[in-house]
């Protein structure tokens, strides 16, 4: 009875390539004319318009969650950059090797294709070696995820908060990362605190999905920063220039003295410049870091949580993977219709709903912020093979 119940829940679950630099989702789902479509449907929507509650058909989803998005920017990965950040001999190389683990975590974006907006309470669990990767969706609109990641072997502790928050700008639509990332390095009583850059995706004069603007890394433990920059160098009306273009700088907060500048693209090789002795290294190299990265595997079905992404969207998963966008609407609708049908329910009886993995609390500045009940993240029932 119990294998049986083990295959049904390995038939309902359906786990796709990550997104990476070759090979995986971006070569296997990309679609061809696109513009047009996508032109349309914004057709009647407002330059301005916050695009949180809009919703889009399945022709234009991911075969996957956001959630499971932002999970895989942690446990998939080719070099492994985020055990790096724990081998440091001293604070500087401890540093260094959390930007460099930073950039890796900015991953490539299919145009015209975003991932399914997950549903109130969605999990997504997964497991790679010694670190194990948690994810809950704490609040549907505005939509914000948690993520809680430990690895037991590093000492490496992550939390993050995060809300996209979307807007249509004409030719184009930006999505503000709001939220902040932290990781604890416990050996060293390290804590760093991140954010990410924004999402533009360009409709007009030419079509194309970037990270673009200013992030800061910042520990106050060891008194470093580093203030990256995601953009495009210069180009004529929006033709030519070298896009996914990164550069920065690594200095003391105190004083503000440079110690290295970074420059380079997070989808090719950035490196590092000591500004002292001239000396120039490679920080990060993407092909080793995100190229043709491995699918998660489901290992003990009898495990998984009814909430997880997987389970949730894997019919409407399966439907786009088979282009049957019929049946990937139903599905979707089915999905959205009983989660509305829920809030209804708890609004009728006064119920406030709770996130069953994170406490949140809202900022004085109105920010979201996100915290683990439990200590550690327990092995998962979806792994990532080694």
């Amino acid at each position: 009875m119990i294998k049986d119940e083990a295959a049904s829940q390995q038939k309902t679950v359906v786990l796709t390539p990550p997104l990476a630099l070759e090979g995986g989702l971006s070569a296997e789902h990309r679609r061809p004319n696109l513009l047009q479509q996508l032109l349309s449907l914004f057709g009647n929507v407002r330059p301005g318009s916050d695009l949180t509650l809009f919703q889009l058909p399945p022709l234009f989803n991911l075969p996957k969650s956001q959630l499971q998005c932002y999970g895989e920017t942690v446990y998939c990965t080719g070099e492994d950059y985020l055990s790096k950040c724990a081998g440091g001999k001293n604070s500087l190389e401890r540093f260094t090797a959390v930007v460099a683990w930073i950039i890796s975590t900015t991953r490539p974006v299919i145009f015209g294709q975003a991932p399914l907006n997950p549903i109130l309470g969605e999990t997504h669990h997964v497991s790679r070696g010694s670190l194990n990767v948690l994810l809950e969706q704490v609040s549907h609109h505005p939509p914000v995820s948690a993520l809680h990641a430990t690895d037991e072997k590093e000492n490496i502790e992550l939390i993050w908060c995060q809300s996209p928050v979307p807007r249509f700008r004409g030719t184009s639509v930006e999505a503000v990362i709001k939220g902040k990332r932290q990781m604890r390095l416990l050996n060293f009583n390290e804590n760093y605190e991140m954010d990410s850059p924004n999402l533009l995706i360009k409709l007009l004069p030419t079509t194309g999905a970037d990270w673009l603007g200013n992030t800061k890394i910042k520990c106050k433990d060891s008194g470093l920063e580093a203030d990256i920059c995601y953009h495009k160098s210069h180009s004529f009306l929006g033709f030519g220039g070298r896009s996914r273009s990164v550069r920065g700088t690594i200095f003391y907060s105190k004083t503000s003295k440079t110690i290295y500048e970074i420059d380079g693209q997070w989808d090719r090789v950035v490196k590092l410049k000591d500004v002292h002795s001239g000396e120039v290294t490679v920080l990060y190299d993407a092909k080793k870091a995100i190229s043709k990265l491995t699918t998660p595997a489901l290992e003990g079905p009898q495990n998984l949580w009814p909430t997880e992404s997987a389970k949730i969207w894997s019919e409407v998963t399966h439907a786009i993977l088979h282009k049957d966008w019929g049946k990937a609407s139903e599905a979707k609708k089915r999905i959205e219709e009983k989660e509305r049908k829920l809030q209804r329910e708890r609004t009728a009886k006064g119920e406030l709903w709770v996130p069953k993995h994170f406490s949140v609390t809202r900022t004085k500045d109105n920010e979201w912020d996100c915290w683990p009940l439990a200590h550690s993240v327990p092995p998962a029932p979806i792994i990532v093979p080694l």
